[in-house]
């Protein structure tokens, strides 16, 4: 399986993953999901909201144990963040079947659309629809960097986006979710641990702030006669580096725009994306506080216009606590050293977190021993990827077939 989806999206050049939603990329990883369900006899749908499943029993049925996913990318993303979890799902499925367990609960595998945002710039979207996190009327003004409306995108790939919006009947019949994910992160790999568990996910959000100058000729134009928002733009990435330097916070400014986007001329525009998380609500309002007061004296001492818009938002999630013990009881029982399993936080934002509004969800972490992620560099050791599918396949017996 691995082999299969390996090739799908990869860049020639920098060795990255370009799985964007709905392009060509994103419907040959649909494809092999398919693939996939039908080589096993699973039941496969997508819903209305362009969400994959696969089933193993009467999907009707409820109180299912779902596992799963998403299989999209960041721009020159790892082969590991999301596809690990699908793959592992479809292997732990193959792992208890030669097992020879018997299921008493339906069981599904799922690849949840765009968790990354990559191309619209919203993380979870399929996920958010789904709870209603996400309303119709916004995702029909999702647009990508070409203009392209979100149900533009979902058309020309063969899917209703008529269609889109909450889904409360499929998610009353979900019993627990548990999402397999690489660690973004070294927590396992100083403990040296392959396998541990999600205790929560810290609030996160993403603002743009826009700072607006005046284009000029940067070979005529003095100094003191600038008003040159880039200037602001960097004192603002300082700044922000600053305060969560401050706050034990993270803040990054990874993304940016710059109009005219000339060589030879001062910009009237630049735009950059903040992404700031932290453990407690509380910090994450200082640290982002804390930057836009300092952007907002840079940029009246400079003669800049600022304008800061949060774009979204996801408030800390503690994954529910029974279904969590449940997972640490199940795998402290089946290993072979029989400590416990590592608990741990993550700043890192997944579909299981968006889906525990609504359903009881858990995670399982793979180590990650560089702790590198959303880049080509990122990797997990086989031998640690065969733990995550027999941990997953324990808590799926343990849940499923009990």
């Amino acid at each position: 399986m691995w082999r299969e989806l390996a090739p799908v999206g990869r860049h020639p050049d920098s060795g990255g993953y370009r799985r964007y939603a709905w392009s060509a990329a994103d419907l040959e990883c649909r494809a092999w999901f398919r693939a996939q369900a039908e080589a096993r006899g699973l039941t496969y749908e997508t819903d209305r909201n362009g969400n994959q499943w696969a089933w193993l029993g009467d999907p009707l049925a409820g109180d299912a144990v779902v596992t799963g996913s998403h299989l999209d990318s960041v721009p020159d993303g790892g082969a590991f963040d999301g596809p690990l979890g699908v793959v592992s799902s479809f292997a732990a499925l193959d792992e208890l079947r030669s097992r020879g367990v018997a299921f008493t609960r339906p069981l599904a595998v799922t690849n949840f659309g765009d968790e990354e945002g990559a191309r619209f710039g919203l993380a979870c979207v399929g996920s958010r629809l789904a709870v209603g996190q996400l309303t119709v009327a916004d995702a029909h003004r999702l647009r990508d960097a070409d203009g392209i409306a979100l149900p533009a995108a979902m058309e020309s790939a063969g899917y209703d986006p008529d269609t889109i919006g909450p889904d409360p009947e499929r998610l009353a019949r979900i019993g627990a979710f548990v999402e397999l994910h690489v660690e973004q992160g070294r927590a396992l790999d100083l403990t040296g641990d392959p396998v541990g568990i999600a205790s929560a996910i810290w609030p996160h959000g993403r603002w743009r702030f826009d700072f607006r100058g005046e284009a000029n000729h940067a070979g005529t134009t003095r100094l003191v006669d600038r008003r040159d928002p880039m200037l602001t733009y960097a004192e603002t990435v300082l700044a922000a580096r600053r305060e969560a330097e401050l706050t034990g916070a993270l803040a990054t400014f990874g993304k940016i725009a710059v109009e005219p986007n000339g060589v030879n001329a001062i910009p009237s525009l630049v735009r950059g994306w903040l992404d700031s998380r932290a453990a407690d609500q509380a910090t994450l309002d200082a640290v982002v506080t804390g930057i836009e007061r300092a952007a907002r004296e840079y940029a009246e001492r400079a003669g800049i216009d600022l304008d800061v818009v949060r774009e979204s938002f996801t408030p800390v999630v503690e994954f529910e606590h029974a279904l969590r013990d449940e997972l640490a009881k199940i795998l402290e029982g089946s290993g072979d050293t029989g400590r416990p399993v590592p608990v741990l936080g993550t700043g890192a934002g997944h579909d299981a977190g968006i889906l525990s509004a609504s359903v009881p969800t858990a995670m399982l972490f793979v180590r990650n021993p560089t702790g590198i992620s959303h880049s080509p560099a990122e990797h997990a050791a086989e031998d640690d990827c065969v733990a995550g599918v027999r941990a997953l396949a324990d808590v799926l017996e343990g849940l499923a077939c009990s």
